[in-house]
């Protein structure tokens, strides 16, 4: 009978930084993932030999002294991680329309370039900018509040967050901003909540402006290169994480928390249980209804989640950057009512129309440029739906067959079609297309109607109003995009909160200080300071392909 003093269900980036704090700690740690790799939404996954991430498009605040390198550094794995500085004049193109601006990297920089496209906005965008981030510092500083002089001193250090903290994004931006193009241009970042500003909190909406206000980094290796760095770092202490491993349910005992059973049968035991599964997920599913109280399955029953997704992973045999890419993200929209947008995207028949009114598009291989073999670009494209629109596929079965097949057609074409506005040619020059659903989500990440952020973020869902890292199930323990934040990097901060709870302590007391980890940083559109290695590492790979396609051609003529 195997024991361990904690088990943390699901390796997203929530989980396996429990793991890294609680591991770091001297406990023996056991993390159980159902997918044949770790990583959740971070995870990576190769189609003919190109790689794919779903969940990690971009990431922020990585530059020395920022949060998401700090928290790295503290994990103990920066050594091991490394990131490409995205477009820093344009790390998000915003195609509203017949509208084409760029958001470059730096507040000031947003405020001049913007200002020069929106003069009469000049003034009241500063203000709008300024708000932003105070608000968000705001944020981040209230969890680090504590003692009398704290207690006292609040309601003035916090003054932004407590006059706007309780309205949606669209009453506040409302009375700083006039022209409707600008406002589009500065929520367009809603695709990162997945709610459009008429319902998102204005909070959650400055937290994640104000996390790429300084531009947006990708990781070297994908989403699997954080995951590998982690996953490592828990190893190195001493844990395990095991992969193709379903959890059946949760033991309870007594109304506590014992260990798992496993879809074979098998029981393993811990002192603690985390899941980094959603909520529905873990009290409906894997605790069960007899286990939780009345209060827990009221809140269950009215919890909303996040928006599900359709992601397009595309691979293109053409030159790209001739046709305008780069290594930032385009984000597309049919008008600058994104508010009307998103009713559309939610609401209408997913199979008419020739376009979706919105989406996101991004190129991996500009990102990455490691990840480039000399000929392939591999994209991604995501746009948001309901899931009530494949509510016709309830089964295995359904979204294995005929007529789930030529759904997916359908909607391939429809974002073809935007591909082709952005790349022209992309269409004839396309390799490979395979589409992800919400059924896809479900299936491999096991998130609720396959949502994408957790739970929804809306005002009665975040904060205080969250749920919380400490069940009411004595030594249960949840993390992940449901409780502090979503997000990569919230995610993570949700990891070593949880194991803080769990091990008694300060969340700064898990993350250590140690002056010998840095991330390396490289720009992607500059390779003037690469180093050596770097180049190295793009000529191998173009090698190893070209040494496959040869082996195929002669195949081919045999």
């Amino acid at each position: 009978m195997e024991e361990f003093d904690t088990i943390i269900i699901g390796s997203g980036a929530g989980g396996l930084a429990t793991a890294i704090c609680l591991a770091r700690a001297g406990q023996k740690v056991l993390v159980l993932e159902q997918h044949y790799v770790p990583g959740g939404w971070c995870h990576n996954f190769h189609i003919k030999g190109q790689r794919f991430c779903p969940g990690v498009h971009y990431v922020g605040l990585i530059d020395k002294g920022q949060s998401t390198s700090e928290l790295y550094r503290g994990l103990g794995i920066a050594n091991e991680l490394v990131f490409f500085r995205m477009n820093k004049n344009a790390y998000e193109h915003c195609w509203i329309g017949d509208e084409r601006i760029d958001m470059p990297a730096g507040i000031n920089e947003l405020h001049e370039s913007l200002s020069l496209i929106f003069p009469k906005e000049r003034k009241s965008l500063k203000k709008y900018l300024s708000l932003v981030q105070n608000v968000s510092d705001q944020i981040q500083l209230i969890p680090k509040m504590s003692g009398f002089w704290d207690n006292v001193t609040i309601p003035f250090r916090t003054k932004d967050m407590g006059r706007y903290g309780l309205f949606n994004l669209k009453r506040v931006i409302d009375w700083y901003i006039k022209d409707p193009l600008l406002k589009a241009v500065l929520n367009v970042q809603c695709g990162d909540h997945g709610l459009p500003p008429f319902k998102a909190s204005f909070p959650v909406h400055c937290s994640v402006m104000s996390h790429y206000f300084d531009g947006a980094f990708y990781p070297m290796g994908g989403g699997g290169g954080i995951i590998k760095a982690m996953t490592n770092a828990v190893k190195k202490y001493g844990g395990q994480v095991r992969i193709k491993q379903n959890v059946k349910k949760i033991l309870i005992r007594n109304k506590k928390a014992t260990g798992v059973e496993l879809q074979d049968g098998s029981q393993i035991f811990a002192k603690t249980i985390v899941s980094n599964a959603d909520p529905s997920m873990t009290y409906l599913e894997l605790v069960g209804k007899e286990n939780i109280s009345t209060t827990l399955l009221k809140k269950l029953a009215k919890t909303k989640y996040s928006v599900t997704s359709l992601i397009l992973f595309l691979t293109l045999d053409m030159d790209v950057c001739k046709a305008g890419m780069d290594s930032g993200n385009i984000w597309m929209l049919k008008d600058k009512n994104i508010d009307q947008l998103y009713m559309e995207l939610i609401t209408k028949d997913i199979l008419i129309d020739d376009e979706f009114p919105a989406a996101f598009i991004s190129c991996t291989t500009l990102k990455d440029p490691t990840s480039f073999n000399g000929r392939y670009h591999n994209f991604e494209v995501v746009t948001f739906i309901d899931y009530e629109s494949f509510n016709a596929f309830n089964t295995k079965e359904d979204h294995h067959g005929d007529m789930y097949n030529k759904y997916k057609k359908r909607i391939i074409e429809k974002m073809m079609n935007s591909v082709e506005k952005i790349i022209p040619g992309a269409k004839k020059n396309a390799v490979q297309m395979e589409l992800g659903t919400p059924k896809t989500n479900e299936f491999y990440i096991q998130s609720t109607k396959g949502n994408v952020y957790g739970t929804e973020k809306t005002f009665k869902q975040i904060g205080p109003f969250s749920y919380k890292n400490k069940s009411e199930i004595e030594n249960l323990f949840l993390c992940g995009a449901s409780t502090l934040s979503h997000g990569v990097g919230g995610a993570s901060y949700s990891g070593v909160e949880t194991a803080a709870r769990i091990l008694n302590c300060k969340e700064k007391d898990l993350l250590v200080q140690d002056e010998n980890q840095k991330l390396r940083i490289y720009d992607a559109e500059d390779n003037a300071a690469w180093p050596e290695w770097i180049f190295n590492k793009i000529a191998d790979k173009k090698r190893r392909f070209k040494d496959v396609v040869n082996v195929m051609e002669q195949k081919s003529e045999a």
